[in-house]
């Protein structure tokens, strides 16, 4: 296994995701093989959600490290929170359940929720944490993000969701002092690869400044999480995000303040196969297109650790081949973009 060093940390360049999948037994019961032989082979970082798959996803996750086949020290997990959850164990209609847990006590106002159901609330945020902790059946969370900020950008402004994100780091914060808690970031879709000028977009800079003020100077906003992948480079490719006084590209700029970066989408959810070009095949010097993908990634400068889906123990395997190979130099992954 490769590895990473970050503030002490050795993370694995290739982490499991844990966001596909039907909410039946067999899909738990390949995630669990997944993950059990990916911490064997040395794998360290997991990502869920409370959302994914309905609580279902944290709970495969908990139960194995619950019935120690897993050791809690042994990973590096990360979950997020910011969209209304259901309960696949719960009997409940999910209207029901919507009501009995956030509306009567409060900790939902309809009218700050978004139609897609995003939400920010500074007392939902902690109520979905603690659950998040419950369902990994862990005392702390490594990395908790807030999951697709940039939603909030669609329906109010920039003031308003600057405070909405200096309540929900006040929290974290609070959290890290409790110590259920390590690091936060922002896990984002739009955010961090489009344009200044676009509704959704997020000032990094900005941003880690708001931890800084929340934190007294000394934050823990160290993560972010973004797509990248042969078909969504911008957080390469993009100078987007101003900082220090010049334009750089979110990974650039991530850089210069010190914060890790997880790649999501890697393999664009296996959209990738089949699509490979053949000169970029010999670019990279590989046939299959999964390894020419993560390669792509991997050799990336400002890539920390790349998140791919894996609830198959034969995709684990493949996916893994590709770190016999090391990354391109970064005077020769320039070329690809001349």
């Amino acid at each position: 296994m490769k590895y990473r060093e970050f503030q002490g940390l050795r993370l694995s360049e290739i982490g499991i995701g844990t966001y596909l999948g039907d909410l039946d037994d067999d899909t738990d019961m390949r995630y669990r093989e997944t993950i059990r032989l990916g911490v064997e082979m040395g794998v360290n970082v997991i990502d869920t959600a409370i959302n994914y798959r309905y609580m279902k996803s944290e709970r495969v996750i908990g139960d194995l490290l619950e019935s120690g086949e897993v050791n809690r020290e042994n990973v590096f997990i990360s979950t997020k929170g910011g969209y209304i959850p259901f309960d696949a164990d719960d009997t409940k209609d999910p209207k029901e359940f919507f009501e009995d847990n956030f509306l009567k006590p409060g900790l939902v106002d309809t009218n700050e929720m978004t139609p897609q159901g995003h939400y920010l609330g500074k007392r939902f945020l902690k109520w979905c944490f603690e659950k998040s902790l419950e369902n990994l059946k862990t005392d702390y969370i490594d990395v908790y993000f807030v999951h697709n900020p940039e939603e909030q950008l669609l329906f109010c402004e920039k003031e308003d969701f600057y405070r909405k994100l200096r309540e929900a780091f006040e929290l974290l914060e609070d959290l890290v002092a409790q110590e259920k808690l390590r690091y936060y970031g922002l896990a984002t879709w739009n955010g961090f690869r489009v344009s200044p000028s676009a509704r959704q977009y997020l000032n990094l800079r900005e941003i880690y400044e708001i931890a800084q003020e929340v934190s007294g100077g000394d934050n823990h906003f160290r993560f972010i999480q973004l797509p990248y992948n042969l078909g969504m480079h911008e957080a390469f490719s993009l100078k987007n995000q101003s900082c220090r006084g010049t334009f750089l590209s979110t990974l650039k700029c991530a850089e210069e303040l010190g914060i890790y970066v997880y790649t999501s989408a890697s393999i664009y959810q296996g959209q990738v196969i089949g699509r490979v070009p053949e000169k970029i095949k010999e670019f990279f010097g590989l046939e299959k297109d999964v390894h020419v993908a993560l390669q792509f990634v991997r050799s990336t400068p400002g890539v920390g650790t790349a998140l791919v889906g894996m609830s198959r123990t034969d995709h684990l395997r493949e996916n893994l081949e590709a770190l016999s190979v090391e990354p391109v130099r970064e005077d020769k992954f320039l070329t690809l973009f001349k």
